[in-house]
């Protein structure tokens, strides 16, 4: 099976967001794939914020992106964009760090109004970083996402879009080349 990096760009140590990641890994791993997840709040901030990609932490990050065949990049909506926290970590990724890669793009908010962030703010960045295959994301509403004793419960009206590109993310990893096999 695949293996994939979930990534949560959220700053809140009480998030909403991260918890639909992590939600979303434990679907993925229902599937057989290998899947790790990183909150990036928990980098280094110094590193994060000087550009250190010889820290040993962000080190290790950027190589479990270099090895993962998927990623899925979760993030708030912070001023019609992604956070700063998840720009300064992709800032430090090489230039094509995501070529090969299938990536899935999900967003959380507060209001409709920011749905468009998806495909305006966050695909262009991850297409800039040579992601093969860029699946449409999806945009959840915060108060779609409840949160219990360590459980997440996705409102219906959320769930089923954000299950649908989810599936489309496995098929299109599931369709994906092994490297192995094309060398």
């Amino acid at each position: 099976m695949s293996q994939i990096l979930v990534l949560s760009g959220s700053p809140s140590a009480t998030s909403r967001t991260a918890a639909l990641a992590g939600h979303l890994a434990e679907r993925l791993r229902s599937g057989g794939h290998h899947v790790a997840d990183v909150r990036v709040r928990d980098l280094p901030a110094e590193a994060l914020l000087t550009a250190d990609a010889t820290d040993p932490r962000i080190a290790e990050v950027v190589a479990a992106i270099a090895d993962a065949d998927g990623l899925v990049v979760a993030t708030p909506v912070y001023k019609a964009a992604y956070t700063g926290l998840l720009k300064a970590l992709l800032d430090l990724l090489p230039q094509f760090a995501l070529a090969g890669k299938v990536v899935l793009p999900v967003m959380t908010g507060g209001t409709p109004a920011h749905v468009l962030a998806v495909d305006y703010a966050l695909r262009p960045v991850l297409s800039s970083l040579g992601a093969d295959h860029v699946v449409p994301g999806w945009f959840v509403l915060d108060r779609h996402i409840e949160l219990g004793d360590g459980s997440v419960q996705i409102k219906p009206e959320s769930a089923a879009p954000l299950y649908q590109v989810a599936d489309a993310f496995e098929a299109a990893l599931n369709a994906r080349p092994s490297l192995a096999r094309v060398s």
